[in-house]
């Protein structure tokens, strides 16, 4: 329940309840503006300021507000997504708009709030108007007062990456424990010692799951939360430009929405399509170019150390290993195939990167491999990566990505490994226009993208559906070439960055432990956080019910092709399919385990995965058709099977099942188990 409160001209406030339990306790909303230059001449005529007593007033849009008008409504849809998780999904929410009018300043400020059964969205929006037409955000004043000292799963707040691991802790332990959180990256800006990123999950002591995240973020700075440890309230904080400024807005307009999901069933929250709900209809006339895809490609060796991306005697992106993984995903059931470090411009890498997006090197004949992909029906997967050089992107993008369909490539991965120049940062207004403006172009070329080093997922999917994927979190190449991500990585973030949208995670690297590459004369130490020691911190099951659990349309085998040929274990991708039907989350508990399934036409795929502690789920196997038998084929983890000490062993089990038996899912530390259900026909 929302209750929302409002003082005659002072501050805006609202609390949240959920089955009459307080969520958050009445908490401030409002903005407050830049202070307009009192010497700055204004209109056509260059005239003075008529106003200059009223410019501190003018900052203010959090009190000082009357109520103009209180509009309900109710709605209840249910709409289509071009692919996702699931084909149909409900939007049924009661809503709230607040008409705010400041009379002393004759401006006007709307509130709209959306409740849903799991949660809350709000956000601001700002009508057409004679006083507030151009303005500069200073700062956004949104609250969260939480109710109780919460156990919290957090990443350090940052204003140009997502990739540090995760941190569980009680809410007042955020100070002490930041200074660790805080890792290196190639490209990083930390503002605070309470900050955090979202999607925020917290766990309250009487069993509330409250997670806090940003749905709809177009045209404004990506929202960060600072917290007042000493009285547990997150406010809003805007990412800002190279001036300062956390946002340049121009009435109508209005904010993404600031959305608070809560249930007392982790489930809940781990199905949630709230997110997605206060995105906007999709844009396009025309989806049916729009696929989920399975794929493989030239770039694990990259990151191991026995190939490079720029040309030379260890090149990986050539003709002859194009083909060879050609030729693998064509006898393999995979539609599509990744080939990174291609094109001229990697020799700058460590400066200020100038890639030529339209130039491949020598030994790249990208007329033959696009003629022989063809023959084979596989799908190539371009990659533009822009090492965060955004002007020298922007010039080339709308040719490049024209080059790319005359040669029938239709989808693109990009990347932004490295800072933005003139001090503008990945996570401002201008990073979020930018990813847009990539969207929107590569859309009008038909192409479906996957986005590296991205502004985080807010659900624009539903709105713009070649949004396919991103990554946004440490992903498996932290693997390669540092200490690694631990167990409980990946069994958090269902719980965080995957309800904004799907995630690259690239999952699937069977050489655990690097023991065909480690020593190899090819291998050559390239990042300076590989300390000799890395590894994939989980179990080979694991590793493949991740295909299932981090979802993805555009799904990968992360690992180099001679590591799959004549492995058992593979089938499973094989079998797998990326276009889901349908999903359930079965059993989860944050940091500790997930369990879900999906269905891919007449076939159902169950990945479960564990943190550092080993553990048996009981699975009803109730999401079977009735009357129907399956062929279950269970990857499951040895029996002497350890993340630490014997992270390769597995075993493969199969068994007939019908929705009427259950399942033991038995896990390893740091492992999983995956199981393929195949219809069994007569």
């Amino acid at each position: 329940m929302l209750r929302q409160v409002e003082t005659q001209n002072g501050p805006i406030t609202y609390e949240l309840t959920y089955k009459q339990k307080e969520v958050i306790k009445p908490s401030k909303l409002g903005l407050e503006l830049k202070k307009e230059d009192a010497n700055a001449k204004t209109d056509f005529e260059w005239t003075d300021k008529k106003d200059i007593d009223k410019l501190d007033i003018k900052t203010n849009l959090y009190n000082g507000f009357e109520i103009k008008d209180v509009r309900t409504s109710t709605n209840d849809e249910t709409w289509q997504p071009v692919w996702g998780e699931v084909k149909n999904i409900r939007n049924h929410y009661n809503e709230l708009l607040i008409e705010l009018r400041q009379p002393k300043t004759d401006r006007y400020m709307n509130i709209r709030f959306r409740v849903y059964d799991d949660g809350l969205g709000l956000r601001y929006e700002f009508p057409s108007q004679k006083e507030l037409i151009y303005f500069i955000v200073k700062e956004e004043h949104t609250q969260f007062a939480m109710t109780g000292n919460h156990t919290a799963w957090w990443i350090p707040g940052d204003y140009d990456t997502q990739e540090y691991d995760y941190t569980e802790s009680r809410l007042s332990e955020i100070r002490r424990l930041m200074p660790e959180a805080y890792t290196d990256n190639l490209s990083q800006t930390k503002f605070s010692d309470t900050g955090v990123q979202t999607s925020l999950q917290m766990k309250t002591d009487n069993g509330l799951y409250i997670n806090l995240h940003e749905a709809a973020l177009v045209d404004y700075s990506c929202m960060h939360l600072n917290l007042d440890d000493k009285n547990l309230v997150f406010e809003s904080w805007l990412t800002p430009d190279a001036q300062g400024n956390k946002g340049r807005l121009q009435a109508p307009c209005h904010s993404p929405w600031r959305t608070i999901m809560v249930s007392d069933d982790a489930r809940d929250i781990l199905s949630s399509k709230l997110i997605l709900n206060l995105n906007e209809p999709c844009k396009l006339e025309d989806t049916s170019w729009i696929k989920p895809v399975k794929y493989i490609g030239v770039w694990w060796g990259m990151h191991l150390g026995v190939e490079t991306w720029k040309m030379d005697e260890r090149h990986g992106a050539t003709t002859v290993n194009a083909k060879k993984y050609i030729d693998f995903a064509a006898a393999n059931n995979i539609e599509a195939v990744l080939f990174e470090g291609w094109n001229e411009g990697w020799e700058s890498w460590g400066g200020m990167q100038n890639f030529d997006f339209t130039k491949p090197y020598a030994d790249f004949d990208i007329d033959e491999i696009v003629r022989y992909a063809k023959e084979k029906g596989i799908e190539i997967i371009g990659h533009h990566e822009t090492g965060g050089n955004i002007p020298n992107y922007e010039r080339q993008m709308v040719h490049a990505m024209q080059w790319y369909t005359d040669h029938s490539i239709h989808i693109l991965k990009t990347g932004y490994a490295g800072a933005f120049p003139n001090g503008l940062s990945h996570h401002g207004q201008y990073g979020v226009n930018h990813y847009q403006k990539v969207v929107e172009t590569a859309a009008e070329h038909r192409m479906t993208l996957d986005a590296h080093e991205p502004i985080k997922d807010t659900g624009i999917r539903r709105t713009w559906p070649n949004m396919m994927t991103r990554e946004g979190a440490r992903g498996m190449e932290w693997n390669a070439w540092s200490e690694g991500n631990p167990p409980s990585h990946h069994v958090m973030l269902p719980f965080t960055r995957l309800l904004g949208g799907p995630m690259d995670y690239t999952p699937g690297t069977f050489d655990i432990l690097y023991e065909k590459t480690r020593n190899s004369p090819r291998r050559k130490k390239w990042n300076d956080l590989d300390k000799g020691n890395s590894r994939v911190n989980t179990t080979l099951a694991k590793q493949i019910a991740n295909w299932v659990v981090i979802y993805s349309p555009l799904q990968m085998a992360s690992d180099m092709i001679e590591n799959y040929e004549g492995h058992p274990a593979f089938q499973f991708f094989r079998d797998f399919d990326a276009d889901c039907d349908w999903s359930e989350a079965l059993q989860g508990e944050p940091g500790e385990f997930v369990a879900v399934v999906r269905k891919a036409k007449d076939k159902y795929f169950l990945g479960a995965t564990t943190n550092e502690e080993s553990r048996t789920l009981t699975i009803p196997l109730d999401f079977l058709e009735k009357d129907k038998k399956y062929h279950a084929v269970i990857y499951a983890d040895g029996e002497d099977a350890d993340w630490k000490t014997n992270p390769t062993s597995y075993q493969i089990k199969d068994k007939e099942v019908t929705a009427a038996d259950t399942l033991s899912v038995v896990m390893a530390k740091g492992g999983g188990q995956a199981v393929s259900f195949i219809p069994i026909t007569d």
